[in-house]
């Protein structure tokens, strides 16, 4: 027998008399209420999601809303339902957003001008071949990477002054080139 539900009897209109399992509100604690259900809403939030981590993130939310809001829900008709409703309503909303969040992002990918792009990256790859291979080494740890000037000191073997002299005169060299291009 579920912890929210009790026999009662109902007597039929020839005399007999039934027991039927209905849900009957009972006041019962929010950990006992947590305990009963947790594991049948996980197993049909991951049939539902099919996927494990999805599922307990919808659980933790949804029996957080209802503890928040439990004077109210331990007196509902069915509390049960209420829990599996609210998860639901949070794994729609969780499918609205990543639908949103895909078309946004498809609208964007679909604005961008591919041979701009890779007239960039040509234009790069051609600045970036006039500095010198310690040059290119230096910016390419501190800009691209983002390595302190320490830590590219160390990668590179050399001291830190001299990778900021060189990240120096590559950032000039680089400006240098893109004035004279333009």
């Amino acid at each position: 027998m579920k912890p929210m539900e009790r026999p009662q009897r109902s007597e039929r209109a020839n005399g007999e008399i039934d027991e039927v399992l209905r849900p009957v509100p009972t006041p019962i604690s929010f950990e006992e209420f947590f305990v009963a259900e947790r594991t049948r809403l996980l197993q049909a939030l991951i049939v539902i999601t099919a996927d494990r981590t999805d599922a307990e993130e919808i659980l933790q939310d949804a029996f957080l809303k209802v503890l928040e809001r439990w004077d109210r829900v331990s007196t509902m008709k069915s509390p049960v339902g209420f829990l599996y409703r609210v998860a639901m309503n949070i794994h729609r909303s969780r499918l609205r957003r990543a639908a949103a969040s895909f078309r946004k992002t498809l609208r964007a990918s679909q604005n961008r001008d591919e041979l701009d792009e890779i007239e960039a990256r040509d234009e790069a790859v051609r600045l970036m071949n006039r500095l010198t291979p310690r040059e290119r080494a230096a910016i390419v740890f501190t800009a691209y990477f983002g390595y302190s000037t320490e830590e590219t000191a160390e990668i590179l073997g050399i001291r830190a002054s001299t990778v900021r002299v060189l990240t120096s005169r590559a950032r000039a060299s680089l400006r240098a080139e893109r004035s004279d291009a333009s």
